[in-house]
C-alpha cells in the first residue's frame, strides 16, 4: 500500500434526481487525482454516509476502488454508531479492495472510553483490514482522549488517526503519546498545516473536493519543511476553507464543484438542504478570490 499522507480528499458523493451519480462520482475522481491528489475517503460525513443506505453506501465505495485503480489508496469511511454495522461495512470495504477504513466515533451513544476502546477493537478483531480512527467531537459529542488513542494504537491494525478536535494541544498529546509510526491527519483544513509542523502527516480535507492541487501544495510544502511556501499557501486558502463551512457541509462544497463545472448538481439529501442566497455570495467570493471562478 502507498504511504497514507498528505493532502486527502473526504470526496463528496454527487447526486442527481434523489440517487447517487456514479458517472459523476468517477468523473470527480479523475479531477481529484489530476490535481495531485494523494488520497480519497468515500464515504465519510463530507460524502453524506450518514444518508447512504447500506447498498448506496458499499457501492460508493466500491465504485471509487475500481475507479482509482491503485493509483492512491483509498480509506474507506465504515464508521457506525452500532459496532456491528460498522463490522458489516468495514467487511464490504475489504471485500471491495480498499486500502484502509476511517470508523468514527460512535455518535449520539455517548459511550465511555472504555467502550470506545471495546468498539474499535471489536472491528479490528473481525476485519483484517488497516483502521484510521476518526475523532470528531464536534458531530459525535463524545471525545476519544489521547490515552484511549495510545491504548488503541498497540493493536497492529490500527495505524492512525484522523484527529478532528481542532486542538493542537490534543494533536501533540497524541503525537506524544503514541508510536512513532502513527499516522495522525488532521480533520480540519484550518489546522492541517500546522498540524504537520508539530508531527502530523497529513490531512483528510474537505477543501480539497475543489481545490486538490492547493491543498497538496501546502501539505507537500509543510511535510518538507517549507514554511514560507506552506504559510503563503495556507492564508491562500484560509478563507475559501472557512467557506466551505458557511452552510451546513457538504453542501457548499458540492455547490462550488456545480459551479465550477465538476459534477451537475449540488443536490445534497435531506436534512441537509441547498444553501441559501446569503451563503452563495459568500462561497462564490472566496472561490473567485483564489481563481476557482
Amino acid at each position: 500500500m502507498q504511504p497514507i499522507q498528505g493532502a486527502i480528499t473526504a470526496i463528496v458523493t454527487p447526486m442527481l434526481n434523489g440517487q447517487v451519480d456514479e458517472q459523476g462520482l468517477v468523473d470527480l475522481i479523475e479531477f481529484q487525482i489530476a490535481g495531485g491528489i494523494n488520497g480519497l475517503v468515500p464515504c465519510g460525513t463530507t460524502g453524506e454516509s450518514a444518508t447512504l443506505d447500506f447498498d448506496e453506501h458499499k457501492r460508493v465505495i466500491e465504485l471509487t476502488v475500481k475507479t482509482v485503480n491503485g493509483r492512491v489508496p483509498v480509506i474507506a469511511g465504515t464508521g457506525a454508531n452500532n459496532t456491528l454495522e460498522a463490522i458489516e461495512l468495514s467487511e464490504s470495504a475489504k471485500a471491495s479492495g480498499a486500502d484502509a477504513i476511517l470508523s468514527v466515533v460512535p455518535y449520539y451513544n455517548r459511550p465511555s472510553q472504555e467502550g470506545l476502546y471495546q468498539h474499535f477493537k471489536a472491528i479490528h478483531d473481525a476485519v483484517d483490514i488497516p483502521m484510521v480512527l476518526y475523532n470528531v467531537p464536534s458531530r459525535t459529542v463524545a471525545n476519544m482522549l489521547p490515552a484511549t488513542v495510545a491504548r488503541l494504537a498497540e493493536l497492529p491494525g490500527v495505524i492512525g488517526i484522523k484527529e478532528a478536535s481542532g486542538s493542537l494541544n490534543q494533536i501533540s498529546e497524541v503525537i506524544r503519546l503514541c508510536p512513532d509510526d502513527f499516522i495522525l491527519l488532521s480533520g480540519d483544513d484550518f489546522t492541517c498545516m500546522p498540524t504537520a509542523l508539530v508531527g502530523g502527516k497529513g490531512v483528510i480535507s474537505v477543501t480539497s473536493n475543489i481545490e486538490p492541487a492547493g491543498i497538496s501544495a501546502m501539505m507537500a510544502a509543510a511535510l518538507s519543511g517549507d514554511l514560507q511556501k506552506a504559510n503563503e499557501q495556507h492564508y491562500r486558502l484560509f478563507a475559501l476553507m472557512g467557506s466551505m463551512f458557511c452552510y451546513p457541509s457538504p453542501a457548499p462544497a458540492k455547490k462550488a464543484l456545480e459551479l465550477m463545472g465538476k459534477i451537475k448538481s449540488g443536490e445534497v439529501r435531506l436534512p441537509m438542504t441547498a444553501m441559501d442566497a446569503a451563503s452563495i455570495e459568500t462561497l462564490t467570493a472566496e472561490m473567485k478570490t483564489v481563481g476557482l471562478l
